[in-house]
């Protein structure tokens, strides 16, 4: 027998071969070895594993479902007012989820009932701010950076004298033109001012990715505009827009509260948080936790929404990995 057959274990570590193909791991059956995954689903991995993402989506789940359904939380009206037993009374911290846990305000109102109902307007109108925002300003950033010259400085003007007007001084200016400020005016008020930023970003991402081998091979083929715009930039120019309006969502919650703090926002019969803040204002000595309460309310919600920006955006970004 030849010398090179006698041992078959001499360039196996000791194993022979058909022990060392026994133990090789088997590739899935699915063939997703090595199958490389995209964008959102790497992202979507990431914030699986973020302690900062879980503990933000398990608040802003809760308060979407307080917002959604109330009665869940309390069967007391927040509207119903008992100066003659309630007023300012006390919070009693011995009774959990009861309509005197965080005791009543000037008018004998519960304002457990109001915390609970209040997020309802508060959380509607940065929802529906950030949804028409977002729209705007991707629609407007995207015509700025795909097509550039005369559009490009058009609309970059326009986004300018915007973007110069103060958002909390324009909004105030924009509502007392009003005598009835409902939600709807609110966040038409807070969107008609708030989209500059986002579209400054989705005009930067924009001219980055148009500049790619994919959107010029679509355009070598004929492709329309509406197509490269839609299927190939809109894509992947989207995350940073994504990310800029998560973090935002949380400030509108806040500039909602403070013109409602000033009187300029929503106002009664409207429950909300701003408008508790308002009037427990008057009763910072005696009675401080009208204030106060509602106060923690909004600081847990933007809160929530930020933490929520910051893991988005760290999931997104390469470069923060």
């Amino acid at each position: 027998m030849p010398e090179a057959l006698k041992d078959t274990t001499k360039d196996t570590g000791g194993v022979k071969p058909a022990e060392a193909l026994a133990e090789a791991p088997a590739a899935p059956a699915d063939g997703s070895l090595g199958k490389p995954r995209s964008l959102w689903s790497d992202a979507w991995h990431d914030l699986r594993r973020n302690p900062l993402f879980l503990i933000s989506a398990v608040l802003i789940v809760v308060l979407l479902v307080m917002a959604t359904f109330p009665g869940l939380f309390t069967g007391a009206d927040p509207r119903y007012a008992d100066l003659a037993n309630h007023y300012l009374q006390k919070p009693n911290w011995s009774h959990f989820f009861k309509e005197d846990w965080f005791g009543y305000d000037i008018q004998g109102r519960s304002v457990y009932a109001r915390v609970i109902y209040g997020a309802r307007a508060s959380i509607t109108v940065a929802l529906a701010v950030t949804a028409l925002v977002t729209v705007l300003g991707t629609v407007v950033g995207m015509l700025a950076g795909y097509f550039g010259g005369w559009i490009d400085t058009l609309l970059s003007r326009i986004t300018d004298i915007f973007f110069g007007v103060p958002f909390i001084l324009g909004a105030m200016v924009v509502l007392t033109s009003f005598e009835e400020r409902h939600v709807y005016v609110v966040i038409l008020a807070l969107a008609f001012l708030g989209w500059t930023q986002i579209a400054r970003v989705a005009r930067g991402s924009v001219l980055t990715v148009k500049q790619a081998d994919y959107v010029m091979a679509a355009k070598a083929l004929g492709a329309s505009t509406t197509r490269i715009l839609l299927r190939h930039i809109l894509p992947n120019a989207i995350a940073p827009v994504i990310v800029v309006a998560t973090i935002a969502l949380g400030g509108y919650i806040s500039a909602e509260a403070t013109l409602s703090f000033l009187g300029i926002g929503l106002a009664e019969p409207t429950v909300s948080w701003g408008v508790d803040i308002s009037s427990g204002q008057e009763q910072l000595r005696n009675a401080a936790f009208v204030l106060i309460i509602p106060s923690v309310m909004v600081s847990i919600t933007v809160l929530a929404f930020i933490m929520l920006g910051d893991a988005v955006r760290n999931a997104l970004d390469p470069k923060l990995r």
